[in-house]
């Protein structure tokens, strides 16, 4: 009590002037003569006025709310259209496996690919699928574009796929419009057509695929397409660049076909070759 008399008596010009301003407003909205009428109408009409004049004046606080909303808006939108990006990318690359699909005589199982290497002079790929779905080792892996490579290893539900993209790598392959063989091998930089001679007719823009002679691939399957065409002076074979059909980088989604070497045509080979 002591506190709040002091508090009166430090301010208790104020609180009687506010409180006589109450009691007045009261009496005023209390009273209902003619002069108290107009005062209340032009002061409605004054009040009226300025909130008018002042509406173009932002609110603050509703500006960052709103702000706030759109920009929630603007992540769920951006976030929508990836999704349909994402889902049209796919949707192209099923499209060109169904194709492949519906073309090859061998059986396929397809798989996705889970792990990627593309640095090194023996890249491999990792895929979702092993020897509980069939998979074999030099089994063909195959994408909607051509030749990927062939399985190396193999686990219950994962394979390694050796890539064309690999130092390793070799396949019997051939011009698909002259009927020119050679080898199709990477040597860490750029995939070549080997021992093709000088006198064979291979030119840019030809479409190299494996060959019939190969045992470990079915033939007809697009390996790339040749670049670049050069004779070296005092060489009997020409230097041939082949662009891979594949893009190793983007490719997600893999074939593997079902498909393994014939032991007995490679045993037979090798004894030959000894």
């Amino acid at each position: 009590m002591q506190r709040l008399y002091q508090f009166f008596q430090l301010f208790k010009e104020y609180i009687i002037f506010a409180a006589l301003l109450i009691i007045s407003l009261i009496l005023l909205s209390l009273n209902d003569n003619t002069q108290v009428r107009q005062v209340r109408s032009i002061t409605v009409g004054m009040i009226g006025f300025f909130q008018n004049t002042l509406s173009f004046i932002p609110n603050i606080a509703s500006l960052q709310k709103e702000n706030e909303v759109l920009r929630q808006l603007n992540v769920n939108l951006a976030d929508e259209v990836n999704q349909l990006r994402e889902a049209k990318l796919e949707n192209i690359r099923l499209r060109s496996m169904i194709a492949l699909k519906e073309t090859s005589t061998t059986m396929l199982a397809a798989a996705k690919i889970v792990g990627k290497s593309l640095n090194l002079l023996r890249n491999t790929l990792t895929i979702n699928v092993g020897s509980a779905e069939g998979v074999k080792t030099m089994m063909p892996v195959v994408s909607g574009e051509g030749l990927v490579g062939h399985v190396i290893a193999v686990s219950d539900h994962y394979a390694i796929v050796q890539m064309v993209l690999n130092v390793d790598f070799r396949a019997s392959a051939k011009d698909q419009r002259s009927r020119i063989d050679g080898i199709i091998a990477w040597d860490g930089n750029i995939l070549r057509l080997q021992n093709v001679a000088k006198t064979l007719d291979v030119r840019v823009g030809d479409a190299i695929i494996t060959s019939e002679y190969s045992d470990a691939f079915p033939e007809g399957i697009k390996i790339g397409v040749v670049s670049a065409v050069q004779e070296a002076p005092g060489s009997l074979f020409k230097t041939i660049y082949v662009a891979p059909a594949v893009n190793f980088v983007m490719t997600e989604e893999v074939f593997v076909l079902n498909f393994v070497p014939n032991m007995e045509r490679l045993q037979l080979e090798e004894k030959t070759q000894k």
